[in-house]
């Protein structure tokens, strides 16, 4: 018998030591002289990137206890009453020991579970680039108050190569640590920042591991970056050289209107709005060039990105708009303007008589000119 239940003790011991953590504590602790009943908040990014608060608790003795339970890791934020900054801790089931000085939230130690250990090893080695460029900036400061022109040009030299460097040290992060939310979160800054093409970042969100993809940071960040490929392909079709997609709208009347029914010779796509003013602004100079060329085979099409359809029929007879219009009023949530990557106006598509982009955004006299080499 004691045979038998030997070997089912020691299963039982090894099963308990291999369970997952059922639920999350941060053991918080401040110095600093922090005074009792201090409150101290848990937050995380909400919609919009607002802070939404996820609980609330108390500090007794200098220290403070957060418990809860997360399906997987998640970034948060601690906000301690009165006190200024905030730290960043990684939210995910187990002990997390949260150690910090009240002076000094920005730097406070988050360890004791894996996510918790990636960020600490992270902000480290951040932390030692951030410090070589807060001394270069200062002595970048005093050397733009001597005038050292010499030693300003230096330092900005230094400066910039620093920023390489540090861009390819967060880079070489994300490759390395394939199984850190972090990794997650540095493709969506560098998704903000552009410091890389769409197809370098979805190669690096490839190589996450299936429980890092598995987060709602690493969700965001495919969405993201299936917007910015589909982006970038708009980019491409509507580039000089392609030949201009075709769209279908309504018109003034409301008739669909399509840009196949309006090619000219030459042809003019025109993303405007009454709301513009650089659009209104130019409006007399496409008048003009319109009448000159009309004859000649020139073809407008307004698409206005307007939000009434009041506001866009009185702009067009306001200003005196005597060609083609199409409409969605869906302001830039409008499909052509996605389907042509426009999101600023106005923007403008030159096409020649076989419907290729010849010409982007030319306003003034240089529109006037492109057509003139077209059609004279």
């Amino acid at each position: 018998m004691k045979n038998i239940l030997l070997p089912l003790i020691a299963l039982g011991i090894l099963a308990s030591c291999n369970s997952k953590p059922e639920g999350y504590t941060i053991n918080g602790t401040l110095t600093g002289d922090v005074a009792d009943s201090t409150a101290v908040y848990l937050k995380k990014a909400g919609k919009q990137n607002g802070l939404v608060n996820v609980d609330t608790t108390m500090v007794v003795n200098g220290n403070f206890v957060f418990t809860g339970q997360k399906n997987s890791p998640e970034m948060h934020f601690i906000f301690v009453d009165q006190l200024g900054g905030y730290a960043a801790t990684i939210v995910e089931n187990g002990e997390i020991e949260f150690t910090a000085h009240k002076d000094s939230l920005g730097f406070a130690k988050a360890i004791g579970t894996p996510q918790n250990e990636f960020l600490y090893d992270f902000q480290k080695n951040s932390r030692e680039v951030s410090n070589q460029a807060i001394n270069i900036q200062k002595d970048l400061r005093t050397a733009t108050g001597a005038r050292d022109t010499v030693l300003v040009n230096s330092l900005q030299e230094e400066l910039n190569e620093l920023r390489g460097e540090y861009e390819a040290f967060e880079l070489d992060y994300i490759k390395s640590h394939p199984n850190a939310l972090i990794s997650a979160l540095l493709i969506d800054r560098a998704i903000n920042t552009k410091t890389s093409t769409g197809e370098e970042l979805r190669e690096l969100y490839d190589g996450l591991t299936p429980e890092i993809k598995e987060t709602e940071a690493a969700k965001k960040v495919m969405k993201t970056l299936d917007a910015l490929n589909k982006k970038e392909a708009s980019s491409k079709n509507t580039s000089v050289g392609a030949i201009a997609p075709d769209f279908s709208a309504p018109s003034p009347s409301g008739e669909f209107l399509a840009l196949s029914d309006v090619k000219g010779k030459v042809t003019l796509i025109d993303f405007w709005a009454a709301w513009c003013r650089p659009c209104r602004a130019e409006n007399p100079n496409v008048v003009k060039v319109y009448n000159k060329y009309k004859e000649k085979g020139l073809s407008i099409i307004g698409v206005s990105l307007d939000k009434t359809a009041e506001a866009w029929k009185k702009a067009i007879s306001d200003d005196g708009l005597e060609w083609h219009h199409v409409s969605n009023i869906a302001y830039f949530d409008d499909a052509i303007a996605k389907l042509y990557n426009v999101d600023a106006i106005p923007a403008t598509f030159l096409l020649d008589e076989n419907g290729v982009i010849v010409a982007k955004n030319l306003r003034g006299p240089a529109l006037e000119a492109r057509i003139s080499e077209l059609l004279d």
